[in-house]
């Protein structure tokens, strides 16, 4: 499985319907951020049948505006992000805590797939929250305001999906999350409970 996918091209084509496809949306920019290697991690954990893979080009995508989104005329990254979105079965969100609440880029990616309001990409998906900080809060806060924006837009939050890391600048300070048995059997548990969820919205 690859860990990083392209923005304009999400999966890979021609196999619509034979796997559960997961994309996963990382609120931290940064190269080396331990939230990115939390989703990292994740990619790994994906079983048969399911893909787990990264978006790529949040940076790309202007700050909301209803003056950009208009039919025909809408910037070419959030249109791809959209069109990812559109073409998964589910979301993995993936969320440090920035001034006790979500990052900016996360936010601007909610708000965009949101759009048409009541018709956008985020509506009825199913989406699971994993939060990460170096404090012992585990990045709580922010993952409230994920999860009440992801109610607003529309999406079908998945709670028993829900994870939190506590204080992992320690615990990942030498290590990647793929080599801590723990965080991978976590991570496992959250993709998991997650594929269900896309599986009872087809057999609703």
């Amino acid at each position: 499985m690859s860990e990083r996918i392209n923005n304009t091209a999400p999966f890979a084509s021609g196999e619509a319907g034979s796997r559960t496809r997961i994309l996963t949306l990382v609120g931290s920019l940064r190269a080396a951020s331990i939230n990115r290697s939390l989703a990292e991690a994740a990619v790994q954990t994906a079983p048969e049948g399911v893909e787990v893979a990264i978006y790529e080009g949040l940076a790309d995508i202007p700050f909301y505006n209803e003056d950009l989104d208009l039919p025909g005329s809408v910037p070419a990254a959030a249109q791809a992000l959209r069109d990812a979105v559109a073409a998964s079965d589910g979301l993995l969100l993936v969320t440090p805590e920035y001034n006790g609440s979500i990052p900016a880029v996360l936010k601007n990616a909610i708000d965009w797939a949101s759009r048409p309001y009541g018709a956008g990409a985020i509506k009825d998906r199913p989406v699971a929250v994993v939060s990460g900080s170096i404090s012992p809060n585990a990045a709580k806060w922010a993952h409230g305001d994920v999860v009440k924006a992801l109610g607003v837009a529309g999406a079908r939050v998945v709670e028993a999906a829900h994870l939190h890391f506590a204080a992992f600048g320690e615990r990942f300070a030498q290590s990647h999350p793929r080599e801590d048995a723990e965080a991978l059997t976590q991570l496992g548990a959250t993709v998991h409970e997650l594929v269900q969820a896309t599986g009872e919205l087809v057999s609703a």
